[in-house]
């Protein structure tokens, strides 16, 4: 099977994506009205929130029913502000559907550390600007370093120790979007090397290690997090000797795969096919020009995490019982659909959408709406949907369905 035929993602749209949008009451502000229905809003207003969002505001007739929420923003949830850097996170706390995987968000300014520590979780990684330094061991003593740059990967198995640090660039070190295999994780219960040697009587300690108790008079009392570090020197230097390096990278370059590309945009899809060390979550880095959408579609291998990086978008999700709630999000925004719920995304703006799409699981796997009419009997379709021969003959059978733009 192709990658075409097992991957088609992006239909173009059928005219301008913000027509139909939200009403505009007094200057030109949107309103939740759609003739006759709704009226505008008298009380209280956060006319900036509500211009981020004029499908929530004014959803289409077609939304109906009660639906979880499916959005969230990072510019909502707290901020931990650290020497050298920052952190915030997207968890069940924040949002309490997206219970298959969590998000942090994190900033590292050139040569600060995100300290050596490791978690209960698998963590993958997307760079989102700058570089960093990425270093590990396994459990056979099995070593390995990298240095990563926008759109480049990372995973670590859970309970592997690793470490990140920024190097220098144009932007001041670095800022990466960390993805955990569930939902309930939390950035504070990172186990970290600080603070568990903080916690351990010094006599253990040097009978650990063969040192003097004098030798740990300098150890931190509390954790580090994020910290000032040294300057990196080569990466050759910091590619130590231990067991060998470990046999599958855990670093990928996802912007280096050849995308599948179509009218309407483009994505390139990094699972354990091709990226072999990330064994419990799959990605899609989706690109959707404006005007265009991604095809209405679902997943039949678990939820999806999305994290909205340039653009503007809507999505309406499907959850059977006659439920359909439409969503607005721009870039920052984490997105989430249930296990095997129709969706699209829509391009709203005037550049071009990117996102990713997340999955726990090691393949990516989704199901085309059009491509299951096509390939579905004909007579069996007609007496479903009502449409004639010709419509159904015009149907292409692969996955990828470019609509007129």
């Amino acid at each position: 099977m192709t990658d075409l035929s097992r991957r088609g993602l992006i239909a173009g749209a059928a005219g301008g994506a913000l027509l139909g949008g939200a009403a505009q009451g007094a200057a030109g502000a949107p309103a939740p009205i759609r003739e006759p229905d709704g009226a505008d809003i008298l009380g209280p207003k956060n006319p900036a929130r509500e211009a981020q969002d004029p499908f929530t505001l004014r959803p289409p007739k077609t939304d109906h029913g009660t639906m979880p929420n499916l959005k969230w923003s990072f510019a909502d949830s707290h901020m931990r502000l650290e020497e050298g850097g920052w952190a915030r996170q997207t968890t069940i706390r924040e949002l309490p559907i997206s219970k298959a995987m969590a998000g942090v968000n994190m900033r590292l300014k050139a040569d600060a550390v995100r300290e050596m520590h490791w978690h209960k979780e698998a963590e993958w990684s997307y760079m989102l600007k700058g570089r960093a330094r990425i270093t590990a061991v396994d459990q056979d003593g099995r070593t390995f370093a990298d240095d990563v740059s926008e759109g480049d990967l990372w995973y670590f198995p859970s309970g592997i120790p690793h470490s990140i640090q920024g190097l220098e660039s144009e932007i001041d070190g670095c800022e990466f979007l960390l993805v955990f295999d569930d939902g309930a994780f939390s950035e504070d219960s990172t186990f970290l090397i600080t603070d568990w040697l903080a916690h351990t009587p010094r006599d253990v300690l040097a009978k650990n290690f063969g040192l003097p108790e004098e030798a740990f008079a300098g150890l931190p009392k509390e954790e580090l997090y994020i910290f000032p570090g040294p300057k990196p020197g080569p990466l050759a230097a910091d590619r130590m000797g231990g067991a060998g390096p470990i046999p599958q990278s855990f670093s990928h370059r996802m912007l280096a795969q050849a995308p599948i590309r179509t009218r309407g945009g483009s994505v390139r899809i990094t699972d354990s096919t091709v990226f072999p060390a990330s064994k419990t979550i799959a990605a899609a880095l989706v690109e959707v020009e404006p005007g265009a959408m991604r095809e209405l579609h679902w997943h039949p291998n678990g939820d999806e995490w999305q994290y909205y990086i340039d653009g503007t978008a809507r999505m309406t999700v499907f959850g059977s019982e006659s439920k359909a709630r439409t969503f607005d999000y721009r870039a920052g925004d984490v997105g989430y659909v249930p296990f095997a719920m129709g969706h699209y995304i829509e391009n709203t703006g005037a550049t071009t959408l990117r996102f990713l799409e997340m999955f726990r699981s090691p393949t990516y796997a989704d199901v085309s709406l059009a491509q299951w009419v096509a390939l579905t009997p004909h007579a069996l379709v007609r007496a479903h949907l009502g449409l004639d021969e010709a419509a159904l003959g015009g149907l292409p059978t692969g996955k990828v369905q470019v609509l007129p733009g």
